[in-house]
Order: C-alpha cells, then sequence, then structure tokens
C-alpha cells in the first residue's frame, strides 16, 4: 500500500536518500529542505508524488506554515521524518554563543517544533507515525561534540515524554540512533575556533582524529536509510533503533557502564529517601 511521508532535512545525506527510496518504491513524499536544485531530477520522475516545501527549519512560523499546506494537499501523511541537523564540533569552551543557539535552534528546537506542528494533523487523521533522526549521540558522548550531544540527548528525552502523551491517539514515536556514517555530516560540520590549551587533552586528540580521517566510519547511508524504512514499515516497531555496530559497541557499553555505576552505589542513593 502507498505510503505518505514528510522528511525535513531531505536535501542531502540520509534525508535525500530516504525520498530517493521512497519515490522508487511508489510512495507519496513531501521533501523539505533549504535548497530546492536537489530534487529537480526526482520532480521530472515522481510528479505529483513529490512535493517539495523549501524554507529555514529553524523559522518556526514557516514550518508551521509547511506542515499545515503538506497535510491540506496530501490529506494524509502516515510517516512524519525529523532528520534536519548538523554538527557542531569545539570543546564547550572554544564554541561562541552564535553556535551554540544556531545548533539547538535547528537540532533541538526546531525538532521539537515539528513534532508539535504534526500532532494535531496525526491526531485528526486517527494516528501516525514520528521517526525522529537523532544520533548514537543522543546515548553516548565525544569530547568536541558537547553541544551537539547537548541537541540530541535533549530530543531523545523530548520524544520519550511526548510517545506517552500521544500512544492514546495511535500515533507512534521512533528514534533512530545513526553511529558515524559515510554522508556529509563531516564536510558540514560548524568548527569553532581552536585553543591551544586544549591542544592536549582528550579534545585534541578528537579533534586530530578527524582532521586526520583516524575517526572510523562504518556506517552505509542506504543501508542505514534501508533500515529506517523498515522499522517505521514495521507493524510495532521498538522505540529506539540503534544504527550500525558503532551505534551498537558505543551504546552498549555506555548503558552497560552507568547501569554498573548506578548499582554500585545503590545504598548511597536509598539513604536520600524520607524515613
Amino acid at each position: 500500500m502507498m505510503k505518505t511521508w514528510l522528511i525535513t532535512g531531505a536535501s542531502s545525506g540520509l534525508g535525500l536518500s530516504m525520498t530517493t527510496r521512497l519515490l522508487a518504491r511508489g510512495d507519496r513524499v513531501v521533501a523539505c529542505g533549504r535548497r530546492s536544485a536537489p530534487f529537480d531530477a526526482l520532480l521530472a520522475t515522481a510528479g505529483e508524488r513529490l512535493r517539495v516545501a523549501t524554507f529555514d527549519i529553524t523559522d518556526t512560523a514557516a514550518l508551521r506554515r509547511e506542515v499545515d499546506a503538506a497535510f491540506a494537499a496530501m490529506g494524509r501523511i502516515d510517516v512524519v521524518v525529523g532528520n534536519a541537523g548538523y554538527g557542531l564540533f569545539g570543546a564547550a569552551e572554544e564554541v561562541t554563543d552564535a553556535q551554540i543557539e544556531r545548533q539547538l535552534a535547528t537540532n533541538l528546537t526546531a525538532s521539537i517544533q515539528l513534532i508539535r506542528a504534526v500532532l494535531p494533523h496525526l491526531r485528526a487523521q486517527g494516528g501516525g507515525r514520528i521517526v525522529q533522526v537523532s544520533s548514537e549521540g543522543g546515548q553516548v558522548a565525544y569530547p568536541n561534540f558537547s553541544l551537539y550531544h547537548a541537541s540530541k540527548w535533549g530530543i531523545e528525552g523530548f520524544c520519550e515524554a511526548v510517545a506517552q502523551e500521544v500512544a492514546p491517539f495511535g500515533i507512534e514515536v521512533v528514534i533512530a540512533e545513526p553511529g558515524p556514517t559515510a554522508t556529509g555530516f563531516g564536510a558540514g560540520l560548524d568548527h569553532a575556533a581552536p585553543m591551544e590549551v586544549y591542544d592536549g587533552t582528550p579534545a585534541g586528540d578528537v579533534r586530530r582524529a578527524v582532521a586526520d580521517g583516524a575517526f572510523e566510519v562504518r556506517g552505509d547511508a542506504e543501508r542505514t536509510v534501508e533500515v529506517i524504512v523498515q522499522v517505521a514499515d514495521a507493524a510495532s516497531p521498538r522505540r529506539r533503533i540503534a544504527l550500525g555496530s558503532t551505534a551498537f559497541e558505543n551504546i552498549h557499553a555506555s548503558l552497560t557502564a552507568r547501569l554498573d555505576d548506578l548499582v554500585a552505589q545503590k545504598a548511597l542513593t536509598l539513604r536520600a529517601d524520607r524515613q
């Protein structure tokens, strides 16, 4: 059965790959991005099955207008994919106020506002599915990505709460957590001006690994998209899906260490209860 999808961040990377894949199998797509040129070839073949919405994802008023217009034009949207985002690279002390504001506005606030904008429509149509593209960075953390992690840990907490709020309306929420994947993510990093004092720290180590190409990227973009679509199509998807061996290994190690730490301090933590 043909489905209708709304995808943000669709003009490049995973979003463009997903749009191309879904159109090829006969689905309809509302592709949202800053630029329309990447969709020219797809429009020539997909015709009315592709609707292109060009706007700045951080412009909440424009976001709401485009979401309303998309539901009005398509009649029903089965899956909403929040995929817009980028990485801010630099130690917390190195990044500027403006860089922080842009990172959180794009990755966190815009993702929140997208979900808020689609919920009334999904309720009115009797349900639907939201797929929020997060990252392994929503469960683990690397030096030099503190603000990126703040945005990803933040949207995951938001989605966890929203999923419980909207389940009675037949709306499901899935959080996709890719590990390092061969997309344009690295090339699109917003770099802070480095401070020499961090050269001999873990932040400096990560900076050199990224600059030298030593930061291992195992994830394949097309296979990642294939799994996300498979999960979005599933009858009863799990809340989270880690994507790629790096994501699995790092998230598993992080959660295990956190659980071990929690259990180890049980006697101390229980002392905080009222007697």
